[in-house]
């Protein structure tokens, strides 16, 4: 059987696919995984061991399905949903098992605030796809794998943090699920050990301003390691702070006990940090200012904030989010 998963970005939903990837690849008897996606995101999947072969979404959408076609895939396993998905199912021809995207229930919870949305994980409903051919979680969570070929050096980080650390990540997506700079130094003020903030060169700035406030326990790795790196860094991390991105969920895939930061998106979206069943402790803290009428105000994030208040990172709860990272790291 010969099956093509699709998905084109971000990070952090390319992750939520890896257990329905990993359940296929072992369930499935002589399976041969296929992942189309875009080539900014090679990097998420290109040393997942479970997928056999690579593609690349082209610019010219029917260069892509030409190449796709003399593959004679038996399914396409389409987790994305958009319409470019929709012409490559149309294209190839074969039979097609596509994912809940729950577009409306997203709508109207963002924009209403109605929730319809069933209580199922976005991870849980890849592996719904799945069901006709017979693919059941294995409970394992999510997965993410860094090239053998890339390591982090022993003199990486600064020796003052190579005892343990706590890995802040400031980035985000967009400016509505970012805290603020003045409550990210809040914040690494009430944290007890060192910190490292992890985010890409776009957060180096903001890295920069946020270490200012305490230069020796406070390590700025934003924008100095590629994503891999970043991902060792967060591997090789007591704990984590994160803001609902990407970096969420490779800590996830770690098992790392992580604390949530939840700004214009928020947990009733059914994404948030996502574990093995077999983790029987306490594995993550989800931060989110409570009751606010407005929030989720979108699935992704907004530039800013649309009713200008930015209540929902203005009014977190600093002591309660270090609180929290300070007891997951001694739990280590």
């Amino acid at each position: 059987m010969r099956l093509l998963f699709i998905r084109f970005s971000s990070i952090g939903d390319i992750v939520f696919t890896t257990p329905a990837i990993r359940a296929a690849k072992q369930q499935l008897p002589g399976v041969e995984i296929h992942f189309l996606t875009k080539p900014s995101m090679k990097a998420v999947t290109e040393a997942n061991p479970y997928i056999d072969h690579f593609h690349y979404l082209e610019k010219d959408l029917s260069a892509t399905i030409t190449a796709l076609k003399s593959l004679e895939f038996d399914y396409v396993i389409d987790l994305h949903k958009n319409f470019r998905t929709l012409k490559i199912k149309r294209a190839l021809g074969v039979p097609a098992l596509t994912y809940k995207k729950l577009s409306w229930q997203k709508f109207l919870l963002t924009n209403l605030h109605w929730n319809f949305m069933p209580t199922r994980h976005i991870s849980d409903r890849c592996l719904d796809t799945l069901e006709p051919l017979g693919v059941v979680n294995d409970g394992n969570g999510l997965d993410y794998f860094v090239p053998s070929s890339i390591q982090l050096s022993a003199t990486a980080l600064p020796t003052s943090h190579r005892s343990g650390y706590i890995a802040l990540v400031i980035g985000a997506s967009f400016a509505s699920k970012k805290l603020p700079v003045a409550q990210l130094q809040a914040l690494c003020k009430q944290l007890k050990y060192p910190i490292v903030l992890v985010g890409g060169k776009e957060d180096a700035l903001e890295g920069e301003q946020v270490a200012s406030a305490d230069a020796v326990k406070i390590f700025n790795a934003c924008g100095k390691f590629s994503l891999h790196e970043s991902a060792l860094i967060v591997q090789q991390s007591k704990t984590v702070i994160s803001h609902d991105t990407g970096f969420l969920y490779i800590a996830c895939a770690y098992h790392k006990k992580t604390v949530a930061i939840w700004g214009a998106t928020s947990p009733a979206l059914q994404v948030e940090p996502y574990y093995p069943t077999t983790d029987d402790t306490e594995m993550y803290f989800n931060a989110i200012v409570p009751n606010l009428p407005c929030q989720p105000c979108s699935n992704y994030g907004t530039k800013k904030c649309p009713q200008g208040h930015f209540a929902c990172m203005r009014q977190q709860n600093i002591s309660a989010i270090a609180i929290k990272a300070n007891v997951f790291y001694e739990a280590v």
